[in-house]
């Protein structure tokens, strides 16, 4: 058989006698629709969390010219999304680059996209779980314990932070989706209230001094000092937009998983677009970039710019009291958000590499009730933890805003990778219609070539501790004892332990790496939805044949959807005879 533009199609035959069949995954299908798709999109950014977190940073660098670095960096986040978009129409796989990066350039380059995106994600739990632990005390009136992000006691309620994120992640994807609809409206409102009140007391003279009325020279990039003011800027935004792409990676477990994935990333990217607008706007004309008081320029709001904004926007009162509280509350659910959708498309990542045998296989294992991958949830949550432990005593702390902005680098490096991926993949096919020559060429590798020269820039002042873009550095105990900057110390290592690992996984199971699990002609086995869901009626459906040593009912195998770039290869009507079986 062909498929349109001339490229081999696999049979369900051929399939299972090429090299080593993958293990399938046996996520819950048909879980999530459109808006939940959304949701979890804008809640892994957790938009309170990082603008807290990070708009000091960025307001260093470009000061008042923060709101038009966040419409410039925008630009790669949409064309990226379009990519992901494409690669999800062809392989609705929740490894997402991985396995894209693997189809389109092979096992090496897919191995580091995976490893990318893990490494991105567990670097950022230790500031969530800081950012939480405080954020705790001072919705309590501690703000003598949680002014202190490295105590004892930030710590001890960061690490149970994790754990019961972990745990919520562990019982099931729509429990995840629940809970994340909940916090984010809080998160969103609150936003909004914030920046409105803001914006009228600027506007009114009843704002403190030092505030600033917007100006149309804030939206003028070219009045920014410097490139290197202008490209750090831009990888910070990098960190406040990542995060859309869990939309993605929840893929197999979402409704018409051909196309509702795409469609919320992107929606995703817009809504959090004019979101960061308005508010950088509002709190940057308010606070003003002072470095005393609330001003953005206040070293010690480095970690914190949102909770001292409080009692200033909303005045002292008791209705004003309860809404700086509720400021507070906000931050804090953000980080809950955005911890438990880090969770996430770690564990469904790690989940496809052990499925497709390029890492050890345990971390395929399925909760036999929850549908969800137990042993790369649990492992994610735990190496959070002690990473946060560690972090927390290097350092006097300054180690986890290192963290978040080597984040920045593998944000940058898998982001571009997919499109490239996405060009390279469809490359047959490109000059077929003009929308596909711009959506799955030109747009992504765009987009892809922004990254990386972001990217590669930031790589380059994070080893120069002359450029102050690290809060910590390392002298190295060799000659010519190189002091590199802290940034790019934690990317290099965190980099290198992917490379051990990698090597490690190799020698464990060579399949993947000699190609016989995953490469371009291999299908994607997904669970077929309207089958899932009649089997269960049925009582046929046997979540516990997730289990290892992974060998599964005809009950399951024959639901499943094989697909290729064009779409479904062999599905026939096998599920309807399995719709009327029962359980054995």
């Amino acid at each position: 058989m062909k498929q349109k533009g001339g490229t081999a199609m696999a049979t369900v035959g051929q399939a299972v006698r090429t090299g080593e069949r993958p293990l399938e995954k046996g996520l819950k299908p048909g879980a999530l629709g459109l808006v939940s798709s959304t949701v979890m999109g804008i809640a892994s950014t957790a938009p309170a969390y990082s603008i807290a977190a990070t708009l000091f940073g960025i307001v260093a660098v470009v000061q008042f010219h923060a709101v038009i670095v966040a419409v410039i960096a925008f630009v790669p986040m949409l064309l990226t999304s379009i990519g992901y978009s494409e690669m999800n129409k062809a392989d609705p796989d929740c490894g997402t680059t991985f396995t894209w990066a693997t189809r389109a350039f092979g096992p090496r380059t897919g191995w580091a996209g995976g490893w990318a995106i893990v490494a991105a994600d567990i670097l950022c739990m230790a500031s969530l779980a800081q950012i939480a632990g405080q954020y705790m005390f001072s919705l309590f009136g501690a703000n003598g314990i949680g002014g202190d992000p490295t105590s004892g006691w930030v710590l001890l309620v960061g690490v149970a932070w994790i754990v019961v994120m972990t745990y919520i992640c562990y019982r099931g994807i729509e429990v995840s989706a629940r809970l994340q609809r909940a916090l984010l409206s809080v998160e969103i409102v609150m936003l909004f209230v914030l920046s409105v009140v803001a914006l009228v007391k600027v506007y009114s003279g009843h704002a403190p001094a030092g505030s600033h009325p917007p100006a149309i020279g804030w939206f003028n990039p070219f009045s920014i000092p410097t490139i290197n003011a202008f490209v750090s800027g831009m990888i910070l935004m990098l960190f406040i937009y990542w995060g859309w792409d869990t939309a993605v990676a929840v893929n197999e477990e979402t409704k018409d998983r051909d196309k509702t994935p795409g469609r919320a990333a992107i929606l995703s990217t817009f809504i959090l677009l004019v979101t960061y607008v308005v508010v950088i706007v509002a709190v940057v004309a308010f606070a003003g970039i002072g470095s005393t008081g609330i001003g953005l320029g206040n070293a010690s709001l480095s970690g914190d710019v949102l909770s001292p904004l409080g009692s200033a926007v909303f005045g002292g009162g008791g209705f004003g009291t309860f809404l700086s509280k509720l400021l507070v509350l906000m931050v804090l659910s953000s980080a809950a958000a955005s911890t438990q959708t880090t969770i996430l498309p770690t564990a469904r990542t790690t989940l496809s590499m052990a499925a497709y045998r390029a890492i050890p296989k345990s971390f395929a294992r399925m909760h036999p009730r929850y549908m969800t991958p137990t042993v790369s949830t649990l492992a994610m949550g735990g190496v959070s933890v002690v990473l946060y432990v560690l972090f927390n005593y290097l350092s006097g702390g300054f180690v986890i805003p290192d963290a978040v902005t080597a984040i920045g680098l593998y944000i940058a490096f898998y982001y571009g990778m997919t499109g490239f991926a996405c060009a390279w993949y469809y490359r047959s096919t490109l000059t077929r219609s003009m929308r596909d020559l711009w959506m799955r060429g030109i747009l992504p590798v765009a987009g892809g070539l922004i990254m990386y020269f972001a990217g590669g820039w930031s790589l380059w002042e994070d080893w120069d501790v002359n450029t102050g873009n690290s809060f910590t550095s390392w002298t190295t105990p060799f000659y010519p004892h190189w002091e590199i900057g802290g940034c790019f110390v934690i990317f290099f290592f965190s980099a290198l332990a992917g490379v051990v690992f990698g090597i490690y996984s190799r020698f464990n199971d060579q399949a993947f790496f000699r190609k016989e699990t995953l490469t371009r002609s291999t299908p994607t086995l997904v669970p077929d939805e309207l089958a899932a869901r009649a089997l269960a009626r049925k009582g046929a459906w046997r979540p516990s044949a997730f289990q290892a040593p992974f060998r599964y009912p005809r009950s399951y195998s024959s639901l499943m959807t094989l697909r290729s770039r064009s779409g479904v290869l062999a599905v026939g009507s096998a599920w309807r005879q399995s719709c009327s079986m029962t359980s054995r």
